[in-house]
């Protein structure tokens, strides 16, 4: 009986001494997270805009109907969403004049610097979060003038979601045309 208890006793301290060494397990960070994720598809989404020509911002894929968006129209519908998502974790209201991404009435230079100035804004958007402050409920108008309360950090995911769904518009619109997207560099 006395080897049985030393043997468990020196059984448990073992195992407080290998548990002691193991390194303490990694914290969740889900603003960190978010805040990847936003400089991952911000350099693809200005790249896929920066790579395409002039000349083709005005491409749409044959024979789609009139209400898709050229690739020029998409990147003036990014700059607007961003903005505008970014705006609300923020509590704020967009800080610029809505682009009209339905008709393209802006040069390739003018898209891409509104679009770059909107994923900057978002960056300050994204650096300012914590974990915590992603889940602070917020109330919010909807257009229909219904309102509703959500967690400060779903405008910002809804954004990485709205920028990789439209980044793979542009991908195909690259695809078409020839030109290598910013993700497959190699």
């Amino acid at each position: 009986m006395k080897k049985a208890a030393l043997f468990l006793a020196a059984a448990v301290c073992a195992t407080n001494a290998y548990a002691e060494q193991q390194p303490p397990a990694p914290s969740v960070d889900l603003a960190g997270s978010l805040k990847q994720q936003h400089v991952t598809i911000r350099k693809y989404l200005v790249g896929a805009a920066e790579r395409m020509p002039d000349a083709d911002f005005h491409f749409k894929p044959q024979g789609t109907p009139p209400e898709v968006r050229t690739f020029g129209q998409i990147v003036a519908h990014l700059a607007n969403a961003n903005y505008g998502l970014c705006a609300v974790s923020k509590g704020d209201k967009p800080p610029n004049t809505p682009l009209d991404d339905l008709k393209e009435t802006k040069p390739k230079a003018e898209l891409v610097k509104a679009l770059s100035d909107a994923l900057t804004y978002c960056d300050g958007v994204y650096d300012s979060q914590t974990t915590a402050t992603l889940t602070e409920m917020m109330k919010r108008q909807l257009p229909n003038n219904v309102t509703v309360e959500r967690a400060r950090g779903n405008s910002l995911i809804s954004n990485l979601s709205h920028n990789n769904e439209h980044y793979g518009n542009l991908v195909t619109y690259l695809r078409a045309k020839g030109l290598v997207p910013p993700s497959s560099d190699r």
